[in-house]
């Protein structure tokens, strides 16, 4: 997959899932098998998944220098210190 983000949910909610139904094959009560699938799935996630990490946070990155040299356009926030303005003209008058 190209989407770093998409890549990295899909590999840990699938190991989620896979370790879940395998702890509820094995007939383990279904709070503690939830427990267990995600402590165990975050665990295998840290030692086996650090290519995907990497290239996540390399997107996380990327976007972030993105909007500092471009800026962010917020149509709401403009509004909103418009508005915010135009209050404070009219109390010094």
């Amino acid at each position: 997959m190209k989407n770093a983000w998409a890549n990295y949910l899909f590999l840990r909610i699938g190991l989620f899932v896979g370790i879940l139904v395998i702890l509820l094959l094995l007939n383990i009560d279904q709070f503690v098998a939830a427990i267990l699938a995600a402590v165990l799935s975050l665990a295998i996630s840290l030692l086996f998944f650090n290519r995907q990490r990497n290239a996540l946070s390399e997107a996380v990155y990327r976007r972030i220098e993105k909007r500092k040299k471009f800026g962010e356009t917020d149509v709401d926030s403009d509004v909103e210190n418009a508005l915010l303005d135009e209050a404070d003209g009219s109390k010094d008058q």
